[in-house]
């Protein structure tokens, strides 16, 4: 993160726009904000501890990853024994802590949390020839790391997965006084315990299965990009792009957020690191400071959703559904096109409604030339891309992604030596490189252990079929109510934990209860899973925009030095393609490219694009500018917010048909927004008559 500051800060066309947002702010604010980010910086003999054992953590995950030779206990265990030491030497127990000590406490917790599956791990063999048969040892043992895990989700991940997964461990001991569906049978502690912490249904469950492969890949794939200077070469591009365009850093913002998106999996960090270059611009321009927050807070959020690479939610979503990685790519396309079109549209009408102009030309880089001399950063994208369109494992593509990384950096820097330059990525760069990933896949860590609580405690009282059937006759077996029931507990949910904790907690308790609606009692396939899966994780997603957290739209607040609550209203508005798109797919999977053709592929997306165009106008009440086909009619007056309350509502309920992917809905749709088109038009013709009167 501080690299890509730096690069910011050295770019001659934002030089003179960064001031008030300085790296010291912008850490500060990241740090309150965002839980991940709020580690300590260790200096002297401390930083040469943390820097060796994340070393070490990253050269066991590839060699456990390329050899294949290790079982997969021995592999996540270890994973965890890292994580787990690494939590409490880089993570304080509060925010509110210096940054630059490390208690004694937090070292004594360190290598009890580590040794506890450390003593899994030297004890493997004989935990498996007992079958079952734990001793007290045993016992005492998995007590001690499920309490360890539960401090460390405290100080990093945050509460409410935290109470949830304490909840689950109650609920198994409790659940024999319990009326009604919970009831259960009841179990004794040495039972819970040992299922959760010694088996693969709970702890080291699949959450932690994932983790410690293939997420721990783009994990360190997404680190290795970030070194590389990447994310300002998106934005440099997308000013190239649309800098010039009406409202141009705004766009800038829209673009480039999507594209960032495949790099930073955390709104918040999304959202201030492109933020800081397009939000004092968009302001500098004319966009209020509520708005220019908004829109990227909106946009960094949407990165999550954009294809190729979603966060670590989708790779869990590949592997809890059993489809490939790339059907799960596959099915975010149209959806994820659709809110950032969305988000685009309406900060084209916004530009044009308050008459914004793009940024001046010298002020723009030229395309082609930046392509030419920085291009090759985008090879690593295209490298990961073709592997998982060609069919291979998201591990491998990952893997080749990063060896296309280490060559690029070997090929670049030996032509900077070759110049006598310095070489733009050296062996310091590496090893922070080998620290970030590490760094960075501790919360996911811990987040999927604590989901694998939850998940053990339903698989052993088999709760998960009780809340699926609870939550139906709570909606009375209404599907639209099933959803929207859902979609609040998975926005509550997302104002206090990650989108992996988010994710996996919701598709566990409500997923069921999806597909239950749609397909009735019989065994779901995987596609049939798929849209269940995706609707909580895009909800889990949007709370990051939602109020009255809402942290992106916070931290896009806070570097505009606007009201945080009308921000995070501003970017809910931008986001609505986010809070419609989910019921769509659910009511007609096509729109996830499940059982469609090509052509109903296409008039789907086109129908759904006209369809979020209607709605951003019906949001925005306005339509067009002095540009564009009313000038036909020789009107060029521009419409500054002359909808009517109903015709507002007019457009949207047009747009809500044309995204409902059916031929009558889109035929209705279309219609009913001619037809408001052709009001507009023959108002501004009887105006311009009355005028020339």
């Amino acid at each position: 993160m501080s690299d890509e500051i730096e690069n910011t800060k050295e770019n001659p066309i934002v030089e003179s726009i960064l001031p008030t947002t300085n790296e010291d702010e912008m850490r500060s604010l990241m740090q309150n904000l965002d839980r991940e980010q709020a580690y300590r910086e260790h200096k002297c003999w401390r930083q040469y501890i943390t820097v060796i054992v994340s070393i070490a953590f990253c050269i066991f995950q590839l060699y456990a990853t390329l050899s294949g030779t290790l079982p997969a206990q021995i592999v996540r265990a270890s994973h965890l024994a890292f994580v787990q030491f690494l939590a409490f030497l880089l993570f304080p127990a509060s925010k509110s802590m210096p940054k630059n000590t490390l208690p004694l406490y937090d070292v004594v917790l360190a290598f009890i949390g580590a040794g506890c599956w450390c003593y899994y791990i030297t004890n493997f063999d004989a935990i498996v020839r007992r079958a079952g048969a734990y001793t007290p040892l045993d016992i005492v043992i998995g007590i001690v790391g499920i309490i360890i895990l539960f401090e460390s989700c405290r100080r990093i991940v945050g509460l409410p997965i935290m109470i949830i997964a304490g909840s689950f461990i109650l609920y198994a001991f409790i659940g024999k006084y319990l009326p009604g569906f919970l009831n259960h049978r009841g179990y004794k502690l040495s039972r819970v315990v040992s299922h959760l912490y010694y088996t693969t249904e709970g702890i080291m469950g699949t959450p932690i299965g994932a983790c410690s492969t293939f997420i721990f890949l783009f994990i360190l794939f997404g680190a290795c990009l970030e070194k590389t200077g990447i994310g300002q070469f998106f934005i440099d591009i997308c000013n190239a792009i649309a800098g010039g365009a009406s409202g141009g850093p705004a766009k800038v913002a829209v673009l480039s957020s999507a594209l960032l998106g495949t790099v930073s999996g955390s709104s918040v960090s999304n959202t201030v690191g492109s933020g800081s270059f397009t939000i004092p611009m968009m302001k500098k321009l004319g966009y209020r400071g509520e708005f220019a927050g908004a829109v990227e807070a909106a946009a960094s959020t949407g990165g999550q959703l954009m294809p190729p690479i979603m966060g670590a939610a989708a790779f869990l979503m590949a592997e809890s559904v059993g489809l490939p990685y790339i059907m799960v790519v596959k099915a975010a396309v149209i959806p994820a096109l659709l809110y950032f079109a969305g988000i685009f549209i309406s900060v084209h009408l916004e530009a044009h409604k308050l008459g914004l102009k793009g940024l001046p030309k010298e002020e723009i880089p030229r395309f082609l030339p930046l392509f030419l001399s920085r291009g090759y950063m985008i090879i690593p994208l295209v490298v990961i891309i073709f592997f998982l369109c060609t069919g291979k494992t998201a591990t491998y593509s990952a893997l080749m992604g990063i060896v296309s990384i280490i060559i690029i950096s070997i090929v670049v820097s030996s032509v900077d030596v070759a110049f006598g330059k310095k070489p733009r990525f050296s062996l310091n760069d590496l090893v922070r490189v080998l620290c970030a990933a590490a760094r960075g896949v501790i919360s996911v860590a811990i987040a999927c252990g604590m989901a694998g609580i939850i998940i053990g405690v339903v698989t052993l009282t088999g709760l998960g079929l009780k809340l699926g059937a609870g939550l139906v006759a709570l909606a009375q077996g209404k599907l639209f109510i099933t959803l929207f029931l859902t979609m609040i507990s998975s926005i509550i949910l997302g104002m206090g934990a990650p989108t992996t904790a988010n994710y996996l907690i919701t598709s566990t308790i409500t997923a069921i209860a999806i597909v239950h609606c749609v397909y009735g009692n019989g065994t779901p396939s995987p596609e049939q899973l798929l849209p269940a899966h995706m609707f909580a994780f895009y909800f889990g997603i949007i709370a990051d925009v939602t109020p009255p957290v809402a942290l992106a739209a916070i931290a896009g607040a806070a570097i505009a030095k606007a009201r945080p609550m009308k921000t995070a209203v501003n970017a809910t508005k931008l986001a609505i393609g986010a809070f419609i798109v989910p019921y769509m797919f659910i009511y007609n999977p096509a729109m996830l490219m499940i059982g469609a053709s090509a052509f109903s592929i296409l008039g789907i997306t086109l129908t759904a694009l006209i369809g979020m165009f209607a709605i951003s106008v019906g949001l925005e009440g306005y339509a067009f500018a002095r540009t564009g086909f009313l000038n036909n009619f020789n009107l060029s007056q521009k419409i500054k917010k002359t909808f009517s309350f109903i015709e507002r509502l007019c457009f949207v309920a047009a747009g809500l048909c044309c995204i409902d992917p059916k031929p009558v809905t889109d035929i209705l749709g279309v219609v009913l927004l001619l037809l408001l088109i052709g009001l507009q038009i023959l108002r501004r013709r009887r105006a311009a008559v009355k005028q020339a009167a």
